[in-house]
C-alpha cells in the first residue's frame, strides 16, 4: 500500500483482526478488564477513606478510628500498587506472546503467499516490520491499550458516582468530557500523516542502508562510496526532522488534554468552594467529588497521550494484518494443487509468460526423461522467467503440463528440483544448506551431491555467514547445483531445472559440471538447463532458443 494510502487509512483504537490473528489479546482483554473494574472499585475507596481521614481530623475524631480508617487507606493505596503492577505483568506478557504470534503468522503467510508475491514487495519494508514494528507492540499493550480499557470502565464508573453524590459536579466534569476525545481525533489524523512520512522515510532509510552495505564493495572500487553514504546521510537526516515532526505534534496533544482536564478540574473546584462558603454542599461529599475528578478524566487523557508511543506498533499491526488477510483469502480459494506423476514427459505448447505487465517470448518445446534441454537467448527474452511459470512464481498463458497434467495443478516441490542463478545460501554448514529442508539429512548424499556439482573441494562442515558468506561465487553456485541435485536424489524427483549453473566458472570446472548433469540424464531425468555458454550445446539433447520465436507489439 502506498504511503498516501496509509495515511488516509481509519484505523479504529483496537483492530477486529488483532483477536482473530493473536489468540492471546482475548485473555489479556479479559484480564485487563477485570483489572480495570477493581482499579476503579479501589480509586472510589482510596477517595473515600482519604475523605474520611481529612474530615476526621477536622471533626475531632478519636484517635483509634482515625488510625484504623489511616490503617485501611495504607492498605488501599498498597492494592492500588499491586494492581498497578499486574497491569504492567500482564501487557508485557501479552505484548511478548502477541508478538511472537504475529511474527509466526507473518512468516507462515509469506510461505503460503510464495516467491511470486513476495517479488513485488520490498523485502527490507517486510523485515522492518516483523522486527522492529511488531517490538514497538510493548507501547501498545503496555500503555495504550490498558489505558483504552480503563476509559471505557473507569471512566463512566466514576462519573456516576460523583453524579450520584453531587450532580452539578458530575455535570461540570461531563460537559467537557467530549472536547477530549474531539481533540484527540484532531491530534491523531495529524499525527497519522506524520506517523505515515516518518515509516515512509524509515523504510526508504532501511533498504538504502542494506542496498549500500550489499554493494559496499562495488561502490569502494570505482570509487562511489562516498556518495553512498551522503545518500544514508541524507535519508537519516529526513527521518530526524520526520521524528521531530512526530514529537511536537505529541507534545502539543499533551499540553491541549492537559490543559482541557485542569480547566474541567479547577471549574470543579471553584463550584465546590462556593458551595462550602454558602453551606449548601458538605465537606465531605465536596472533597470526595473533587478527589475524583481528575481521576475520571485521567484514563481518556493517557489514551491520547500513550497513542503516539503505540502508533508505530498500531502502523506496524496494520501491514502484518495485510499480509495475513492476503493468505487468509488465498487460503478460502480451493486448493487445486496436488502431487505430481513420477513418470511422463514436460511438455509446453505456447506457453507465454507475462512478466511486468508484458507477454514475453512464446516456448513449445518436450523434454522426455534421460534428455537435457539447453534454453538459449539474449538476455531479458523470458528463459528465467519459463522456469518461474513452472516453478508457479509466475503467470503464462498456453499449456504447459508434466505427465499430461497442468503444471498449475501441480505442487512443483513434488516434480521440480532447481538451483536459480542466485544460490540463495544462507548461515548454516554446507551441509545444511544441500539438505535444505530435509528433517533427516542423508551426510552420504551430501557428500555426493557435492562431488557431482564439481564442489568436493568445499568442506561440507564449513560455517557459513549470512547469504552463504565464506564461499566465492563460484563454490557458492556450485554448493546451489548440490542441493539441487541432492534434492531430486532424495526425493526421487523426475525434473531438474539449472539457470546459468556455470556463470562463476572457469572452463575446466565448467566441463566438470556438464558432465555430471548429462550423467543425471543419463539416470533418467528430465534436466533443464539455462545458459549463455555454447559449450552447454555439446551435452544437449535439443535447443530451444526463444529469440526465434517472434513476440507481438
Amino acid at each position: 500500500m502506498s504511503d498516501t494510502g496509509r495515511a488516509e487509512r481509519r484505523t479504529p483504537p483496537v483492530d477486529p483482526r488483532l483477536l482473530r490473528y493473536a489468540r492471546a489479546s482475548r485473555g489479556f482483554f479479559a484480564a485487563i478488564a477485570v483489572l480495570a473494574i477493581a482499579h476503579t472499585i479501589v480509586i472510589v475507596g482510596v477517595a473515600w477513606l482519604l475523605t474520611r481521614a481529612v474530615t476526621g481530623v477536622i471533626d475531632g475524631m478519636p484517635w483509634s478510628e482515625l488510625a484504623a480508617t489511616g490503617a485501611w487507606l495504607a492498605g488501599a493505596v498498597a492494592v492500588r500498587s499491586l494492581l498497578l503492577w499486574a497491569r504492567e505483568a500482564v501487557s508485557s506478557r501479552a505484548a511478548a506472546r502477541v508478538e511472537s504470534q504475529l511474527r509466526d503468522g507473518l512468516l507462515d503467510a509469506v510461505d503460503r503467499l510464495g516467491p511470486g508475491w513476495l517479488a513485488e514487495r520490498s523485502t527490507t519494508a517486510l523485515a522492518l516490520t516483523a522486527g522492529r514494528g511488531l517490538a514497538a507492540l510493548e507501547a501498545y499493550f503496555g500503555r495504550y491499550l490498558p489505558q483504552l480499557v480503563m476509559t471505557a470502565v473507569a471512566t463512566p464508573l466514576l462519573i456516576a458516582v460523583m453524579w450520584w453524590q453531587d450532580a452539578i459536579s458530575g455535570l461540570t466534569v461531563v460537559l467537557p468530557l467530549p472536547l477530549i476525545p474531539f481533540f484527540m481525533v484532531l491530534i491523531g489524523l495529524a499525527t497519522q500523516t506524520l506517523q505515515a512520512r516518518q515509516g515512509s522515510t524509515l523504510r526508504r532509510l532501511a533498504s538504502r542502508f542494506a542496498d549500500t552495505v550489499q554493494g559496499l564493495g562495488t561502490l569502494k572500487v570505482f570509487g562511489r562510496q562516498h556518495r553512498a553514504v551522503a545518500s544514508v546521510e541524507r535519508v537519516t537526516d529526513g527521518y530526524r526532522v520526520e521524528t521531530m515532526k512526530v514529537l511536537r505534534v505529541s507534545f502539543l496533544s499533551g499540553f491541549a488534554l492537559e490543559f482541557l482536564a485542569s480547566i474541567s478540574v479547577a471549574i470543579i473546584a471553584v463550584s465546590i468552594g462556593f458551595r462550602l462558603i454558602d453551606g449548601s454542599l458538605a465537606l465531605g461529599v465536596g472533597l470526595f467529588v473533587l478527589l475524583l475528578a481528575p481521576e475520571a478524566s485521567l484514563p481518556l487523557r493517557q489514551v491520547g497521550v500513550q497513542f503516539h508511543a503505540a502508533a508505530e506498533g498500531v502502523a506496524a499491526t496494520t501491514d502484518v494484518f495485510e499480509v495475513l488477510d492476503a493468505a487468509r483469502d488465498l487460503d478460502a480459494q480451493p486448493d487445486a494443487r496436488e502431487a505430481a506423476p513420477r513418470g511422463g514427459a514436460l511438455t509446453l505448447r505456447g506457453m507465454r509468460v507475462s512478466r511486468g505487465g508484458r507477454p514475453l517470448a512464446p516456448v513449445s518445446f518436450t523434454a522426455t526423461p534421460g534428455s537435457v534441454t539447453v534454453l538459449v537467448g539474449p538476455s531479458g527474452i523470458g528463459k528465467s522467467s519459463v522456469f518461474a511459470a513452472l516453478l508457479g512464481t509466475a503467470d503464462f498463458s498456453g499449456s504447459a503440463t508434466w505427465g499430461e497434467r497442468d503444471v498449475r495443478r501441480l505442487a512443483a516441490s513434488t516434480w521440480l528440483a532447481w538451483a536459480g542463478q542466485r544460490p540463495g545460501l544462507s548461515a548454516g554448514t554446507v551441509a545444511e544448506n544441500v539438505a535444505l529442508g530435509d528433517e533427516e539429512p542423508d551426510a552420504a548424499l551430501v557428500g555426493a551431491s557435492l562431488t557431482a556439482a564439481c564442489a568436493d573441494d568445499v568442506d561440507p562442515q564449513k560455517v557459513l555467514g549470512v547469504q552463504g558468506a565464506g564461499l566465492s561465487g563460484g563454490q557458492a553456485q556450485r554448493v546451489a547445483v548440490a542441493r539441487a541435485l541432492y534434492r531430486r536424489a532424495r526425493l526421487a524427483l523426475p525434473v531438474v531445472a539449472f539457470d546459468e549453473p556455470s556463470a562463476a566458472l572457469d572452463a575446466e570446472t565448467e566441463a566438470s559440471l556438464w558432465r555430471a548433469l548429462r550423467a543425471e540424464a543419463d539416470g533418467g531425468a528430465v534436466v533443464l538447463l539455462i545458459s549463455h555458454r555454447d559449450s552447454a550445446r555439446a551435452i544437449a539433447d535439443q535447443v530451444i532458443d526463444l529469440a526465434a520465436a517472434e513476440v507481438p507489439a
